[in-house]
């Protein structure tokens, strides 16, 4: 992607631009952000994924302003009638099970896949909503069919509505309000508050981001570490030789403190391992995502990487699906472009090390990648 170009996507700022003016900053309007019609799921297309075991769904429904939320899977009987006012079905990673979605998704890229997350849609009949909200990560809202009522605002007040089953913002107050229509974008930054209604029938695409809290990375990474670490011989065991006899045995002894606290030093110092464990984090496949086992395939003419693949790498290591792989060289460049583009074409292919070519082809088995002339499962 060349981030110095202005696109349409973001009102023709360049992804430099917005990324210096709006992230984590300030909310941008886009009108016509995206052709129309959109290709994304239609509405039977998405009710049918919400009633999928192997999709997360919800039903959120208001009325007498009293909130109801159901979770999926969601067959169809489940939903109102299409001309009840006030509910909503939101469908998340439609990244993953629809190739336009997908695609869709990928035009965020200027952004690290680190954090981007996934793209979701919401249907809602007349009046439907989740609430004035916010979100600790940034979010875009792409309207896809109909019009929807966005008011938004800074958060002054974080409070939330008590004895209700969704997080809904008790005192919201709107600076700005703005009608989408189908390409329409809006972009939000964390913790802005938000408030949209349908008007009319409409379905509405968020790109969010994945924000993961500190204490979320320092679990991921270290139960990673120490699962890597278990087993090892050489690990060495807490012993006391010179430890006198104790007249206060209930004292937790300061040399087995010190002992625990070197073993804590000793993980943290391993920046390489840290690195390794954070990037195995970071491509875990989503619950729920299973793959199509390949067989013999044929990569002569390219390969692709499979829309649930996800794939990066640091400047020692490539991560895919939650594995860890050193690579140097011309491998970790062939590795690196497949991550940045998720695809290599023939030429690519020719270049690639015999070493190269087994993992690709491995990969290929696992379904994790596919021939470029072979639709993506």
């Amino acid at each position: 992607m060349q981030i110095s170009r202005p696109l349409a996507l973001l009102g023709g700022l360049s992804p430099e631009t917005f990324m210096r003016r709006h992230w984590h900053k300030r909310p941008l309007l886009v009108r016509g952000a995206v052709p129309v019609p959109i290709d994304l799921p239609t509405r039977d297309e998405l009710f049918a994924l919400a009633a999928r075991d192997d999709v997360e769904s919800r039903l959120i429904r208001q009325a007498d302003h009293r909130w109801q939320v159901r979770h999926g899977p969601l067959p169809r009987r489940a939903l109102p009638p299409l001309s009840r006012p006030g509910w909503t079905v939101l469908v998340q990673g439609v990244d993953l099970h629809h190739d336009p979605a997908h695609r869709l998704l990928q035009a965020f890229r200027f952004v690290p896949d680190a954090r981007l997350d996934d793209l979701m849609i919401s249907y809602a009949s007349d009046g439907g909503g989740v609430g004035p909200h916010f979100d600790s990560y940034d979010v875009f809202l792409l309207q896809v069919h109909g019009k929807r009522r966005w008011r938004i605002g800074r958060l002054d007040d974080a409070r939330l509505v008590e004895g209700v089953p969704l997080k809904i913002l008790a005192n919201f107050r709107a600076e700005e309000e703005h009608v989408l229509e189908p390409g329409d974008m809006l972009y939000l930054p964390p913790r802005w508050a938000h408030d949209g209604v349908a008007e009319g029938e409409c379905m509405t695409a968020s790109i969010g981001f994945r924000a993961p809290r500190r204490e979320e990375l320092l679990r991921e990474v270290l139960v990673r570490e120490l699962e890597a670490r278990e087993g090892e011989d050489d690990s060495p065991l807490y012993t006391d030789p010179r430890q006198a006899a104790t007249a206060t045995p209930g004292r937790v002894p300061e040399t087995l403190q010190q002992f625990a606290l070197d073993a804590v030093q000793s993980l943290l110092r391993d920046r390489g391992a840290l690195a390794c464990a954070l990037g195995e984090y970071l491509t875990e496949p989503k619950s729920g995502v299973w793959f199509d086992i390949g067989s013999a395939a044929d990569l002569s003419h390219g390969l692709q990487l499979d829309r649930r693949t996800r794939m990066m790498y640091d400047s020692q290591h490539v991560f895919i699906n939650g594995e860890a792989f050193r690579a140097a060289g011309a491998d970790a460049r062939l590795m690196r472009r497949l991550a940045d583009t998720r695809r290599l074409d023939a030429r690519a292919w020719d270049g690639a090390s015999e070493a190269a070519r087994a993992l690709l082809t491995r990969w290929a088995d696992d379904g994790w990648l596919h021939p470029i002339d072979r639709p993506v499962a």
